[in-house]
């Protein structure tokens, strides 16, 4: 009798499921860098960064279609995001089916606050970016929805009348640094610094780099908020 066994994809397996975390994550990470560096534009005023908006929808025509580099972008980074999601899922119940007995108290404390703010942070980024869509991509939710005008698109949507989309977004910014702080920290040490001056010196990076991004998302809002940016 020949007995024939079922071999688990490479991409299935636990080192596979963490790299497409990882190259995922990496992704995701410099989207995230490059779009707060285009919002900053628009500090430069309504024609520097009407232009930056022009721009990108431009970028690559005549061989792309108006608008079709951000339609690729927009698929690729869609699929980034289901793929995180799916390796982090799937390595999380199978850590979770491993390992029967509970933690002591005081691990159980901090394992578990990480997974509240994970679980619950991408719960509300990814609220955020349906809403996001909908509202600066789509024009649908925002009181300008002009997409020929991108500047006034953003002042009308953090208008002070407005405050309320200015706190929702500053609790998905939140979450996502939350998420940020404790995704770099965990690849950082999974390189290789787990001692406890390595883990401390990654603690450090991680923070700084999810306060930074989380000050460059939060100052625009709020510079509309305030009429520093009208």
């Amino acid at each position: 009798m020949v007995v024939t066994t079922r071999t688990r994809s490479p991409i299935r397996s636990n080192v596979g499921l963490k790299a497409v975390m990882a190259v995922t994550g990496v992704l995701l990470v410099l989207f995230l860098i490059a779009h707060m560096l285009g919002n900053l534009k628009i500090f430069s005023g309504a024609t520097s960064f009407d232009h930056y908006a022009h721009w990108l929808r431009e970028l690559g025509v005549p061989l792309l279609p108006s608008a079709g580099f951000l339609w690729l972008q927009r698929v690729g980074l869609l699929t980034a995001v289901i793929l995180h999601i799916w390796a982090a899922t799937v390595l999380a119940l199978r850590a979770r089916a491993a390992r029967p007995v509970r933690y002591a108290h005081r691990k159980k404390v901090r394992g578990s606050y990480a997974a509240r703010t994970m679980r619950w942070g991408g719960v509300i980024i990814l609220l955020f970016v349906v809403y996001h869509i909908l509202d600066l991509t789509t024009g649908t939710l925002n009181p300008v929805g002009d997409p020929s005008r991108p500047f006034a698109n953003v002042v009308a949507d953090f208008a002070p009348e407005r405050w309320y989309v200015t706190l929702f977004y500053t609790v998905a910014v939140v979450a996502l640094g939350f998420h940020l702080r404790h995704g770099v920290f965990s690849a950082l040490r999974s390189l290789g610094q787990q001692t406890p001056r390595g883990e401390q010196r990654v603690r450090v990076v991680a923070l700084v780099f999810a306060v930074v991004l989380c000050a460059g998302y939060l100052v625009v809002p709020f510079a509309v908020l305030t009429g520093l940016v009208s």
